[in-house]
């Protein structure tokens, strides 16, 4: 698959959905909603409609039909009503910030996703993903597996799925499995952000370049930035819907004179619940205000903000369903306690809000403090002139905004745990970058176009700045690994269940959601001990050999992870798929059965001799290394490489190559295969050569371990065993 299609034909989708939702929605409400606005409200829309249909497992399936209907409906009939005069700016600042927030995959050259092994939330959206769009919220049917396991403590507690919707959507539509859109979808989200900002600013701001300054610039503050490449979908969702809920809160008794015409507001409240459930509440509490000070005044505005809310409550219907079971008193705990870091190593500090933070990992302290301050200052000074600049010239919704920042961010400091106050954080900081970036204006405004650009360049150097470092230090999926998943999953759906040993939950959770798969260390059903009656610790790894044999017998597949320390599974397993990453084994009454024949006699498997011969790399970070090694039989020998790399390795020996390996993360005890060769007894010499750091996305980020180096003797007769066809593909 090219990279190009799903970067360009996924957020082509969905941009050409959520215009058209836009559109209808504008014509539903009456009212000329301004250019930018359309597409960010047709999301809301998207969000809130999908969050109907899949309700019901009924229903679940009519989501995407009904979606499209809709974005048809609103093109066939809003389309001709508008100029594409003035979309030439808001479409420049959105493709801007989505290629800055593409830019960690697209200069991979892979189609993959960010925040490998950082944290594995990314997993379980796509499993929610998959069912909701499917079954909607129902677990009826499903077998026991890490899958189902997964969905009951998520779905069916009642965790919000409105972020997930246009995803699946635009999964759906475009044919490419989920894990390859994912990173688009949330780069969509940016420059969906981008488009209400640069509308935020418009009301304050003249000049068209410093509109569109504003916007690129305040999009990609260094924390939400950074929880992009960790997969953040809840924080880039509720982003443009909260700015969206600023940008067309009513102010005035003579914008509630017609409940219709509140419609696009009622909308963009409603997806803020179907994001953030009941939580987000707290991010409606300044615009809820306004309007309540409005109401007050005239008895006609406050029966029109009364329906408004009644209309609100029946379009977050879904999210009030699920309310309940989401508010139980686990949830609670976890939200609320103040030892819940989540995967933090301490509490963020509260200037991240400012949006700039130079540090690969946004977790940590800057290594430059000094700068860090200085610019965080800049931003802060900048954002009071400009909060200032937006009052004097009474730009409401900037003004409700900042106001819904800060307030939010207050009450949640107060009410919720370091995690939560970390997404609370990075949701709010595009705020406050944008009232800097205002304040600029407001300076070039008043004849000071030399400090305000001066500033302007500051604060947008010091986001590019950590933006940069985040950019270096991102973690990468594993595309061919994850992609053998993906072609086991479709290979053998429905016949499991299946095993896996290592810790992937991208398998269990999602690529083999067919086969009923369960991980030894992951959320299961079935026990899995080790022969001394322990069981695995969430990350954990153990060899096949270590856990008890009558565990082992409940699955009819074992998907395991190859590596040079494995041993043959127990022998009514027969092994029917080879891949470079995984071997599939089946209980031998299914593989005869299937008579596939894929991998011929499997005792050739165990032709290898010897114990394997190691070297150890402990303390390898980057540079050449020589070994020289003693062999003590002639054969076939596989060579495999511990841990991760970050950067390109190449390995030869005797001067001659063996193979290449370059962007490899891997949990823990896992090891690569980088080729094999046919060598002799006796002296040989293997060379590493691990390329140092270089400009590519991930080059720069801590390293996780490199080594030991291990070959393995696979025929002494000199041949490979014989490989399973059709795997590598």
């Amino acid at each position: 698959m090219s990279l190009l299609a799903p970067w360009l034909l996924f957020p082509a989708i969905l941009a050409l959905l959520a215009l058209g939702c836009g559109l209808l929605l504008e014509r539903a409400s009456g009212i000329r909603l301004p250019g930018p606005l359309l597409a960010p409200a047709g999301v809301a829309v998207m969000i809130v409609t999908a969050g109907f249909t899949t309700l019901s497992a009924a229903t679940a399936t009519l989501t995407v039909p009904t979606v499209v209907g809709l974005s048809v409906a609103g093109l066939a009939c809003g389309a001709g009503r508008r100029r594409l005069r003035g979309a030439v700016l808001p479409f420049a600042a959105a493709a801007l910030v989505f290629s800055a927030y593409a830019a960690p995959v697209v200069m991979s050259g892979r189609a993959t996703f960010a925040g490998y092994i950082k944290l594995d939330d990314t997993a379980t959206f796509l499993a929610l993903t998959d069912r909701v769009m499917e079954h909607g919220h129902s677990l009826a049917g499903l077998a026991p597996s890490s899958y189902e396991a997964t969905l009951a403590v998520n779905l069916a507690h009642g965790y919000p799925v409105g972020a997930l919707l246009p995803f699946g959507i635009g999964r759906a539509l475009s044919g490419v499995d989920g894990a390859w859109v994912y990173q688009p979808y949330l780069a969509f989200l940016a420059a969906m952000l981008a488009l209400v900002l640069l509308e935020l600013a418009g009301r304050v701001v003249r000049s068209t370049p410093l509109r569109a300054a504003a916007a690129i610039v305040a999009a990609q503050p260094a924390l939400l930035y950074g929880f992009s490449l960790w997969g953040g979908i809840k924080e880039l969702a509720a982003g443009p819907l909260i700015a969206l809920v600023a940008a067309l809160a009513p102010t005035s008794a003579a914008e509630l004179s017609k409940p219709r015409r509140l419609l696009p507001a009622g909308f963009a409240l409603a997806a803020v619940l179907g994001v953030l459930s009941v939580g987000g509440l707290i991010w409606l509490l300044v615009p809820a205000a306004l309007v309540l000070v409005v109401a007050v005044h005239s008895r006609q505005a406050a029966v029109h903000a009364g329906i408004c809310a009644g209309a609100v409550l029946i379009l977050a219907l879904p999210t009030l369903l699920d309310a309940r079971s989401f508010l139980s008193p686990a949830t609670e705990t976890a939200v609320r306690s103040s030892t819940v870091l989540g995967n933090l190593v301490r509490p963020l500090d509260k200037l991240q809000i400012f949006g700039v933070w130079p540090t690969g990992d946004f977790r940590l302290e800057p290594s430059d403090r000094t700068a860090a301050w200085i610019l965080i200052a800049v931003v802060a000074a900048a954002a009071v002139v400009g909060s200032a600049l937006a009052l004097q010239v009474r730009a409401s919704g900037l003004l409700l905004y900042v106001g819904s920042a800060i307030v939010g961010c207050a009450l949640v400091g107060v009410l919720a745990s370091p995690w939560v106050v970390a997404k609370a954080y990075a949701i709010a900081s595009p705020a406050f970058v944008l009232a800097a970036v205002v304040g600029c204006a407001g300076l070039v405004s008043r004849r000071r176009a030399t400090e305000g650009i001066l500033v302007l360049v500051v604060i947008a150097g010091g986001v590019l700045w950590s933006n940069a470092l985040a950019y270096h230090d991102v973690n990468l999926a594993p595309r061919q690994q994850l992609l053998e998943l993906e072609r086991i999953g479709e290979r053998f759906a429905g016949e499991g269940p299946a095993l896996m040993t290592e810790y992937q939950p991208y398998g269990v959770r999602h690529f083999l959601r067919r086969l009923d798969a369960e991980g030894a260390s992951e959320l299961r059903r079935r026990p899995i001990p080790l022969r001394n009656g322990t069981v695995l610790g969430k990350g954990a790894y153990a060899e096949l050999a270590e856990f008890d044999e009558t565990a082992i017998g409940a699955y009819r597949l074992l998907v395991l992870r190859r590596s040079p320390r494995s041993s043959r599974p127990p022998t009514r397993y027969q092994l029917v798929w080879r891949g470079r990453f995984y071997d599939v084994w089946q209980s031998v009454q299914e593989a005869v059965a299937d008579a596939r024949g894929d991998c011929g006699d499997t005792r050739t498997l165990a032709a290898r001799g010897g114990d394997p011969t190691v070297l150890d790399l402990k303390g390898v970070v980057r540079g050449n290394v020589g070994n020289v090694i003693r062999l003590s039989r002639a054969g076939h020998y596989s060579l495999w490489v511990g841990g991760s790399l970050r950067n390109r390795l190449a390995v030869r020996i005797d001067e001659r190559a063996v193979g290449v390996l370059s962007n490899q993360l891997n949990n823990g005890g896992m090891y690569t295969l980088i080729g094999s060769r046919t060598l002799s007894a006796g002296r040989h010499v293997v060379d590493l050569r691990y390329s140092a750091v270089t400009l590519a996305p991930g080059s720069g980020g801590a390293e996780y371990g490199l080594g030991p180096l291990v070959l393995r003797l696979e025929s002494a007769s000199g041949r490979a065993v014989r490989p399973c066809r059709d795997t590598t593909g």
